[in-house]
């Protein structure tokens, strides 16, 4: 059993390559994983791309944060032959957006759940990457993938997670993170 938590940051913005139905000409700057097998991150570049892809494919499950909606769609220019939809993935934001009725960002339920925060965004990363601070991309990424461990293993482990309501009340949601 391999569950490969991931999450990348890309090079441009929507506003960059003409919104976000061109999420495709986004391009991989950094790439994280964290892996059950090794119990270590695993930080790639874009020249890293293919062996990123194996390590999500080679997965028993790959579990992130809108994975399908952004991540894998950035991805697959980089390897029009691969199915992202036959990985096996929990994206976390799809299942709390099927139960809540509403999307919820990852500091939400990352603060109401564990009282952690996200270290920055990802326009502040793409800033970075401009700028060639490629190391403070990394230790982002790095960070969300660990929040996001870190919330999926609560959820797993409880059957529900919290998140803040737009009026900054903590809530709870059930999940079914097995």
């Amino acid at each position: 059993m391999n569950l490969v938590f991931f999450d990348l940051e890309s090079q441009n913005l929507f506003q960059d390559v003409g919104g976000r139905e061109n999420i495709s000409k986004l391009r991989v700057a950094c790439g994280i994983t964290w892996s059950t097998q090794t119990n270590d991150f695993s930080v790639y570049w874009e020249k890293d791309v293919p062996a990123l892809i194996n390590e999500l494919r080679s997965a028993t499950k790959v579990i992130g944060f809108n994975l399908k909606g952004f991540d894998y769609l950035v991805l697959q220019p980089y390897a029009p032959e691969v199915r992202f939809a036959s990985i096996p993935t929990v994206d976390m934001l799809l299942d709390l957006q099927k139960t809540l009725g509403f999307r919820i960002g990852l500091d939400s339920i990352a603060s109401a759940t564990l009282g952690a925060a996200k270290t920055a965004d990802g326009v502040q990363a793409v800033e970075w990457f401009r700028e060639g601070q490629l190391e403070k991309i990394a230790e982002y990424c790095k960070a969300d993938v660990e929040i996001t461990r870190r919330v999926y293993e609560f959820g797993r482990d409880n059957g529900y997670i919290f998140y803040k309501s737009k009026l900054g009340s903590k809530l709870k949601v059930a999940v079914q993170w097995k």
